[in-house]
């Protein structure tokens, strides 16, 4: 049992909001492209199979990033105790569970057609090196935003099977997403990341951290716009629209305050709810009505 327990603490299982936020772009891609007036079997069984994908893929990526950042993690109040940091779980077992995990995936994605399967492949360098970018610069955010979204390209391609613009307009927003709410996110270590000397976007704008996380909003709440304008969604889409807006602005930016670091987590986890948004609004707004 305690060995089940640290395996789901080194996982990060308890905290479903990783492999959420994982999730929630795949669903958008697979949404974007289903074809409704089809077989509906087809569209849930690929949602749980990403969602599945989601989970195993988060989980590697957790042990893969507790072993890079071993040393670091031992300097910081929230992640000291990690098993791998604490020394309760050993590299070499860390690295075990991780392939296996990894091998649980590669289940999941041979479902899918091979244009997917490839692209799914292409994604690893990005998962595997995003740990080491806050030891180079100061946008490891932007290349978490590339990878924790990159599964909207293979929802749609998992579809349609072939690569369109129109997932990548999507995909160009939930980058700057992600690069806003994980610079909230980064506010909760940010002592400890200027003593140890990691780089984010945290650091870069703490003096006036609202603007940049404004401006990444807007990129965000553009796209989502252009590509209902794009492909003529009907009005669920534009009120979606309006719950982003008060999302992003008014309920995350209005009570935003770096200092509060329990109110910085309340927030990062909130976009678990934004990723819920729009899923919906892409299936309602495509909906006949």
């Amino acid at each position: 049992m305690n060995q089940i327990n640290l395996f789901v603490d080194l996982t990060r299982l308890k905290k479903p909001i990783g492999f959420m936020l994982l999730f929630w772009p795949c669903s958008w891609g697979l949404t974007l492209a289903y074809d409704f007036t089809k077989n509906y079997n087809l569209y849930f069984f690929y949602l749980l199979l990403f969602f599945l994908g989601s989970v195993l893929m988060r989980s590697a990526g957790c042990i893969i990033n507790d072993i890079v950042d071993k040393e670091f993690d031992k300097k910081v109040s929230r992640t000291k105790l990690r098993p791998i940091a604490s020394g309760q779980i050993s590299i070499f077992l860390g690295c075990i569970y991780a392939m296996i995990l990894c091998l649980m995936a590669l289940l999941v994605l041979i479902n899918f057609n091979y244009l997917t399967i490839i692209l799914a492949f292409c994604s690893m360098p990005l998962a595997f090196t995003y740990p080491l970018m806050k030891r180079f610069t100061y946008w490891p955010q932007l290349f978490l935003g590339i990878t924790f979204n990159y599964g909207l390209i293979l929802g749609w391609t998992s579809v349609e099977n072939q690569i369109s613009i129109l997932p990548f307009i999507l995909y160009f927003g939930a980058i700057f997403w992600t690069l806003g709410y994980d610079t909230i996110y980064g506010y909760q270590d940010i002592v400890d990341d200027e003593i140890i000397g990691v780089k984010s976007t945290s650091i870069k704008f703490k003096d006036n951290p609202k603007k940049f996380i404004f401006a990444c909003y807007s990129l965000t709440i553009l796209s989502y716009l252009l590509i209902g304008i794009i492909m003529e969604f009907n009005y669920f889409y534009y009120l979606g629209a309006v719950l982003i807006i008060a999302h992003l602005f008014f309920y995350q930016l209005k009570n935003f305050d770096s200092k509060n670091i329990n109110l910085c987590l309340k927030i990062f986890k909130s976009n678990n709810f934004f990723g819920l948004i729009v899923f919906l609004s892409i299936y309602l707004g495509k909906l006949n009505i």
